[in-house]
């Protein structure tokens, strides 16, 4: 009974020393994680045409670069852009063609719904596409 006694004394004692506990970040445990489907077609690779999810917070999903794909978003996020974002239509585009590649990106990042639609028809619509290399595959073909 001494021994229970002492260990409560010495467990409140330990717990006081140590500090309060800092808040739980609780709009962070309550949001979903960034989940998207990426569908490929005509990219000249018949691997690379198919359908990748990817999960960010934590990575998950089978798309083959998920790291990275992450860490790009992270990136973009951090520099306040939106890689979904179409391409403004007052835009000069240079007449580059780079191939029928196309895939469309549908789901939530950032707490936004996403549904974009990727094209490399020009040289913005290729710019947009290979900023966000490697959550889009290369679409060169």
């Amino acid at each position: 009974m001494l021994r229970l006694a002492a260990f409560a004394v010495t467990s409140a004692l330990a717990t006081a020393a140590a500090g309060p506990l800092p808040p739980l970040p609780l709009g962070q445990l309550l949001a979903a994680p960034d989940r998207l489907t990426m569908t490929m077609a005509d990219t000249g690779n018949r691997q690379l045409d198919r359908e990748y999810t990817l999960e960010c917070g934590p990575v998950g999903g089978d798309h083959p670069e998920a790291e990275g794909a992450c860490a790009r978003l992270d990136e973009l996020a951090e520099e306040g852009r939106n890689p979904f974002a179409p391409v403004p239509p007052d835009q000069i585009c240079t007449k580059q063609y780079g191939g029928p590649a196309t895939a469309r990106v549908t789901g939530t990042w950032n707490g936004r719904k996403v549904n974009a639609t990727f094209r490399r028809t020009d040289g913005c619509e290729i710019k947009r596409w290979d900023e966000l290399e490697p959550l889009l595959p290369s679409g060169r073909s």
